[in-house]
């Protein structure tokens, strides 16, 4: 019976990648995002193991609604993939945005741990695997940076997560790349990551045998 992955954020960049990545290895995988369009063209793609849910994960109801869905669709839940995450578009703390601060720390940090929260119960019954994405700039310091506030968030979460899941033999672990070419930027950067190089770190940590967790996987861009 194929193992099933909960992705959100699922409709672009790193999540698209890695649901055609885990499609590929055999997974099932519950496709999550607002951007129905884009889900149902992937899932249509993917084929019979892809489940598109319409969801906004910073709505704790219809992330429950979500799982539900899936385990009700693929008879349980193996692995999550917390992906969704967004910047802001004005840099800094003095000339910041506040409220596009409060919508960024809703979708990447509440949102993560909405996910967590009501994915563990299901996760918990198969001894699963929570991933999350992190950053480099959830590793060093950048002047001002909101967005790099909330991926310090992200980093510190996971390692205490890895540390309550690794009780029932869950595994939790931080995916922490540099620069993706992903539309989160404006302009394409084919000379820095790929989503697919994202993907794949998230396929070699969910296939790890049952005595290895990674904890963290930190790419950066080879320019």
């Amino acid at each position: 019976m194929a193992q099933t992955l909960l992705i959100t954020g699922a409709s672009t960049g790193i999540g698209e990648a890695t649901a055609r990545a885990a499609a590929k290895a055999g997974w099932n995988v519950a496709l999550l995002a607002r951007s129905k369009d884009k889900l149902d063209k992937l899932a249509d793609e993917i084929g019979d193991g892809a489940l598109a849910i319409e969801c906004d994960v910073t709505d704790r109801e219809q992330v429950a609604s979500a799982v539900s869905q899936t385990v009700e669709k693929f008879g349980g839940l193996d692995g999550v993939f917390a992906n969704a995450g967004k910047g802001v578009s004005n840099p800094g703390v003095e000339d910041g945005d506040p409220d596009e601060w409060h919508d960024m720390i809703h979708l990447n940090i509440l949102a993560v741990l909405y996910t967590a929260h009501a994915t563990l119960p299901e996760l918990k019954k198969t001894k699963g695997h929570f991933i999350v994405t992190g950053s480099k700039a959830g590793r060093e310091h950048f002047k001002g940076s909101i967005y790099s506030a909330t991926k310090w968030f992200v980093h510190g979460f996971a390692g205490n997560l890895a540390e309550e899941m690794r009780e029932w033999q869950g595994r939790c672990t931080v995916i922490s790349p540099g620069m993706v070419d992903t539309p989160f930027f404006d302009e394409a950067k084919p000379t820095k990551l790929q989503p697919q190089d994202v993907a794949d770190a998230v396929v070699f940590a969910l296939e790890q045998r049952d005595t290895s967790c990674i904890r963290e996987i930190h790419l950066m861009p080879n320019d």
